[in-house]
């Protein structure tokens, strides 16, 4: 007789990115950008491929009119309806399926290969449209693309909108766009195969309070969907195909962590201050405007970072002024009385906004993104400066300029910015009387000469994501050297001191939005360094506050003194690790 071997029990250690602990059946999910074949077909061929072709597009057809009713029958999703329609309408374009099949002949390639040329070639044709609409359409034809290859190649992608049950998804990628819009009530958890801690994927998982591991280089090819999986976002550690005995012992590890969570949430209400009086203000880093009862249950102070981009990237397309004024008062409105600093547009880099801003830069990382972008996509910049000062009445807003390298390019922002405000004021359009002016430092240079900077702006917020990795020339979404990102590099911590101290000088506050503010490993530094402000995912504010109301400013000051003189990176960490297990029980796997 013979015996199927049981799968084998498989563990990983990735980078710990969201803290928590996650058990559940595995769902692999493959990204759009798998590998598309291409191969040669002979002329006999021909029929059979435009046979596959229109099978693949009357399911997806289908596949779209099967959502489109139930997005109808729940009755508040009348947007998402919409936009599924006009897909199904793509999908029956004549002159796409004529362009297919006229291909196929001409060119003697198989089904998949044509049509993702095809389609590429229509993006191609929109993005370079001098209409906005058209423009904008690009992002529903790769939807429609990825549904018509899906059925080609056999792929059946899960909906990450709509996934009905329970599970932890198991990718080798994720987009932000993808991120964004997962059902998060029903992912326990993200195991990544690429990413690091300060990725934008890491970055939502801890907006959503989602337990995640990324860098784990195979876990999408190990696990099988359906799989048990256990997922420690807190130590890196995923198990595939647990035995009995790590399932108890995970379990109660979980049941431990949901006590430790209970404890820290008597904080929620209390304020950050330290044991001799200094008052430090603790706000969240949020991306949607869902986001906003977080941020109030956590207790934060307002909010220090609303990435605005994610607007952009959940739409899937640019929203107007009137879109993004809806949604910015909104936020204000929510949060009455707490100060809601708003980020300008930081697309690129790694977060492409398909086929308008998706441009292939040899180094996107240091390519056209963010500031750079507005300042050459200009009416796109007066739309969302419009939108910000409009939305101004409706609270206490600050805006914020990301990636500005120097005086010049702060001037040119500042002229624009000043246009626009100048506008409005001729169409006696009702805005806030006194709306204070910010920029990211999270590049050496802005932070080199960021004395000449804070003679021209209200605050300071240092983005240290950026400013690390571009400090270190380590690229933070790559696993390969996520060993490198070192946040307590000597070079980084003498930059921090630059900054704050330049700031301090010139009378204006400085903040800090990077994921740094929110590890509780740095907040004894920063603190000691003289960071007015800290932001951070709302979900980190309750243990950050529970150390600021446990020790006094003058120990902090105290520490910096020391590790000052400290030569590199692991002196630091470990001297201040070994600090914070005696004093606070804090255990680090790093």
């Amino acid at each position: 007789m013979k015996y199927e071997q049981e799968p084998e029990t498989v563990l990983l250690q990735g980078i710990a990115v969201s803290p928590g602990i996650a058990i559940g059946k595995a769902l692999v999910f493959s990204s759009l950008n798998s590998h598309i074949p291409q191969r040669d077909i002979e002329q006999s061929d021909v029929e059979a491929e435009r046979q596959r072709f229109h099978a693949a597009l009357a399911a997806a057809a289908s596949e779209l009119q099967a959502e489109t009713r139930r997005l109808e029958k729940l009755g508040d999703s009348a947007d998402q309806a919409a936009m599924l329609e006009s897909h199904t309408l793509m999908l029956q374009d004549p002159e796409l399926q004529d362009q297919v099949d006229k291909l196929l002949s001409i060119k003697l390639q198989n089904a998949e290969w044509i049509v993702h040329g095809v389609i590429q070639e229509l993006i191609n044709k929109l993005g370079r449209s001098q209409h906005t609409y058209l423009r904008e359409r690009t992002s529903d034809l790769q939807d429609v693309e990825r549904r018509i290859l899906n059925h080609l190649m056999g792929r059946d992608l899960p909906n990450l909108h709509q996934l009905g049950e329970e599970q932890i998804l198991v990718c080798d990628d994720l987009m932000p766009s993808d991120a964004i819009r997962m059902d998060t009530r029903n992912v326990l958890g993200v195991a990544m195969d690429q990413g690091g801690k300060t990725s934008h994927t890491a970055i939502l998982t801890r907006a959503f309070e989602i337990p995640a591991v990324l860098g784990l280089s195979t876990v999408s090819d190990q696990a099988n969907h359906g799989d048990t999986l256990i997922l420690d976002g807190s130590t890196g550690t995923v198990i595939l195909r647990p035995d009995a005995r790590q399932l108890r012992d995970y379990q109660q590890r979980q049941r431990d962590w949901h006590r430790r969570e209970v404890r820290l949430m008597r904080y929620t209400n209390l304020p950050a201050e330290t044991r001799d009086g200094k008052l430090i203000f603790l706000k969240a880093n949020i991306e949607i405007p869902e986001e906003v009862d977080s941020v109030l249950s956590h207790g934060a102070d307002g909010v220090g970072l609303y990435r605005s981009e994610f607007l952009f990237l959940q739409s899937g397309s640019i929203p107007d002024e009137e879109t993004q004024y809806r949604v910015y008062s909104q936020v204000l409105e929510a949060l009455p009385g707490k100060t809601v600093t708003i980020r300008t547009l930081d697309i690129g880099g790694d977060k492409l906004f398909p086929g308008r801003f998706d441009h292939q830069d040899k180094n996107p990382i240091l390519g056209w993104r963010a500031i750079r972008l507005c300042l050459s996509e200009t009416d796109l910049f007066r739309t969302q400066l419009r939108a910000l000062l409009r939305a101004s009445a409706h609270g206490k807003l600050r805006i914020m300029f990301p990636m500005v390298s120097g005086i010049e390019e702060l001037n040119q922002v500042l002229a624009l910015y000043d246009s626009v405000v100048e506008e409005l004021h001729r169409e006696a359009v009702p805005m806030a009387a006194y709306i204070p002016v910010g920029i990211m430092i999270e590049i050496p240079s802005a932070a080199v000469v960021s004395d000449v900077l804070a003679k021209r702006v209200d605050f300071f917020s240092i983005g240290t994501n950026d400013l690390i990795q571009y400090t270190l020339a380590v690229d933070r979404g790559n696993e390969r050297v996520a060993y490198l990102y070192e946040p307590f590099h000597p070079a980084v911590l003498r930059l921090l001191t630059t900054i704050i101290r330049n700031a301090h000088a010139n009378g204006i506050p400085v903040a800090m939005c990077g994921e740094m503010a929110g590890d509780p490993l740095a907040t004894l530094i920063l603190l000691g360094l003289g960071l007015d402000e800290f932001s951070m995912g709302a979900a980190a504010i309750p243990e950050v506050k529970q150390i600021l109301r446990n020790v006094t400013l003058l120990e902090a000051e105290e520490l910096v003194g020391t590790i000052m003189d400290m030569k590199s990176h692991d002196e630091i960490q470990s001297y201040v690790a070994q600090l914070m297990e005696k004093r606070f029980d804090y255990r680090t796997n790093a």
